[in-house]
């Protein structure tokens, strides 16, 4: 079996990466340092799948203790990289913590492959590279705008210094430029655990709906939408998950190319906020109690996927719609629901 790096193994798109990647014969080691993440994710993995799957507890912008992780495996055949912060607003309140964690680590994950010669390279960027595009669906040609985020502006640069990486280094690489991850595992065991406030919308209509969130605010409803609300394209994550494992095959079938390759991952249909909310409102019979607010700094007008190009060398198709998106996501909510539940009566037992 062929050694899998994943970054950000504990988080919600790592966590379903590893998951699929094992059930593709890969070996898959884990390297996090749950700042922002715990294993529970990771727990939900060795569940499905019977298999234990080894985390680094690592803070990938300390070199040294990254070093360590390639001296300890130096058979590593690919890294996928997903640590990173991810959160729009909170990259324009504190924009240095972004471009300090998002790029350190990026460079001393890279020094790394290429100290040790590894030759694959998956790099988990985003659809806010493009900024707010001039028409759309985009394609993976479509040129970037400023980006309306520090966040949005750690994925261009990151992905410059990938493709300047590239253009000296033997290793292989492809950027995979996703939309608007959403849902959950379907076995309800896995799915997106936001620490604190999510950022994300689905997990925000989930927890409305459990009335964790009293009331959800839509920002805004003047823009130049078929509703007001602002556009995107909403992405299953285990179809997300299965993209990166195909361009892993990819890379090792040595089909690329280029040095890296840039691949968009998107469903190529534009949802807006308001019915990606009755979207849940129908499939789950659930009223949300929500309003609209103000617009939020950071927010694209409005952007989704070409995905032609992925369709067409990675063999990758969603299979996920809205409605599994809706479904999938509430019943991971009311999973940690009912675990906060019976964790809460253990605790009053013992006390």
């Amino acid at each position: 079996m062929k050694k899998i790096l994943v970054t950000g193994g504990c988080g919600y798109i790592g966590s379903h990466t590893v998951l699929d990647l094992v059930g593709y014969g890969y070996e898959v080691i884990s390297v996090d340092n749950n700042a922002r993440s715990n294993t529970r994710l990771l727990q939900g993995v060795e569940k499905i799948t019977g298999k234990k799957i080894k985390n680094y507890k690592v803070d990938l912008c300390d070199f040294d203790d990254t070093h360590a992780i390639f001296a300890e495996n130096d058979d590593i055949a690919a890294v996928i990289h997903f640590a990173a912060y991810k959160a729009v607003g909170e990259s324009v309140e504190r924009p240095l913590l972004y471009y300090h964690n998002n790029l350190t680590s990026l460079i001393n994950l890279l020094r790394c492959i290429e100290e040790y010669s590894t030759p694959h390279f998956v790099f988990s960027s985003s659809c806010t590279v493009y900024g707010n595009p001039d028409s759309i669906p985009v394609t993976e040609e479509t040129p970037q705008k400023p980006a309306e985020s520090p966040y949005g502006s750690t994925k261009q640069m990151g992905e410059t210094i990938i493709q300047e990486f590239s253009r000296t280094s033997k290793t292989k690489c492809i950027l995979l430029r996703y939309f608007n991850p959403a849902g959950a595992h379907p076995s309800g065991m896995m799915g997106e655990l936001p620490i604190d406030r999510p950022q994300n919308l689905t997990p925000v209509i989930t927890q409305t709906a459990v009335g964790k969130i009293p009331l959800l605010t839509v920002h805004g409803n003047d823009y130049p939408t078929r509703d007001g609300s602002c556009l995107r394209d909403f992405i299953h994550v285990c179809d997300l998950a299965h993209a990166h494992t195909l361009a892993v095959q990819y890379l090792m079938d040595k089909k690329p190319t280029a040095p890296c390759e840039i691949f968009n991952l998107g469903t190529g249909e534009g949802i807006t906020v308001l019915e990606a909310i009755r979207a849940f409102e129908e499939v789950n019979q659930v009223k949300l109690n929500y309003l609209i607010g103000p617009r939020r700094a950071g927010d694209v007008v409005a952007i989704y996927a070409n995905k032609e190009k992925a369709e067409k060398l990675l063999g990758w198709k969603p299979k996920f719609t809205l409605k599994d998106i809706m479904s999938t996501a509430w019943k991971w909510e009311k999973q940690l629901q009912e675990d906060e539940t019976f964790f809460s009566k253990q605790n009053s037992r013992l006390n």
